[in-house]
């Protein structure tokens, strides 16, 4: 086999404890006694030695609260060499929080450094338009964590003026935690915006921060967990 015509698509030098391997895989260092929460089926190939914990005890705590109905959907990544993770071929984000702390939606969440603190929680300023609760996973700290989005993501600097940032839940991947959010009523008609009419909800940003939105606004996985 002419391995030239495959070569492009070799691993590249490790740069990074997390990087892309295109716009769709994601690729981790791994060493030993820094361990990685990962999205359950999502490792697509690893080297080196690495052994994995599905339904972890710190995982079980949250269990109650991750509003699936199907158990906790992350696994505990351990040992030396490299971890490939994916899922279903959506894009990958990864970022390196320092001193920071992310609202991430459970459904974009791929993985993130296991020494990050974590907890699912409820998101306010929704829940009285919507009629119904909007929960996350809240991760702070200093290290690493990816996330995944249907499409390619825009990040909106909501810092950047004094206009709030206005976005549908359904299209969100994540924002900073220290922005302000309130939720928003309006109508939009179906051939104006998005899918469907009548009464739509927005969540508004304002602050120093930024926000992830994916080109979708398909919510029937939003609380799957994958199994």
């Amino acid at each position: 086999m002419d391995q030239q015509m495959i070569s492009g698509f070799a691993p590249a030098p490790i740069a990074a404890r997390m990087e892309n391997h295109g716009a769709s895989m994601l690729k981790v260092a791994m060493q030993s006694g820094q361990d990685l929460f990962a999205r359950t089926g999502s490792m697509v190939a690893y080297e080196g030695f690495v052994q994995y914990e599905p339904n972890p005890p710190a995982v079980r705590q949250m269990a109650s609260q991750w509003l699936t109905g199907e158990g906790a959907p992350l696994m505990r990544c351990s040992g030396d060499g490299l971890l490939y993770l994916a899922d279903y071929g959506a894009n990958v984000v990864c970022i390196n929080l320092n001193g920071d702390s992310l609202s991430v939606n459970g459904t974009n969440l791929l993985a993130f450094d296991a020494h990050l603190q974590w907890g699912v929680e409820r998101v306010k300023g929704i829940a009285k338009f919507a009629g119904q609760g909007l929960f996350n996973v809240g991760v702070s700290g200093t290290g690493w964590v990816a996330l995944t989005s249907r499409g390619t993501p825009i990040v909106v600097d909501c810092g950047r003026g004094e206009d709030e940032t206005y976005v549908d839940p359904d299209a969100l991947v994540a924002w900073s935690s220290g922005l302000k959010v309130k939720g928003k009523r309006s109508f939009k008609a179906s051939s104006l915006i998005g899918r469907g009419s009548g009464e739509a909800y927005q969540l508004g940003f304002s602050g120093q921060g930024f926000v992830v939105v994916q080109p979708s606004e398909d919510s029937t996985d939003r609380l799957r967990a994958r199994g």
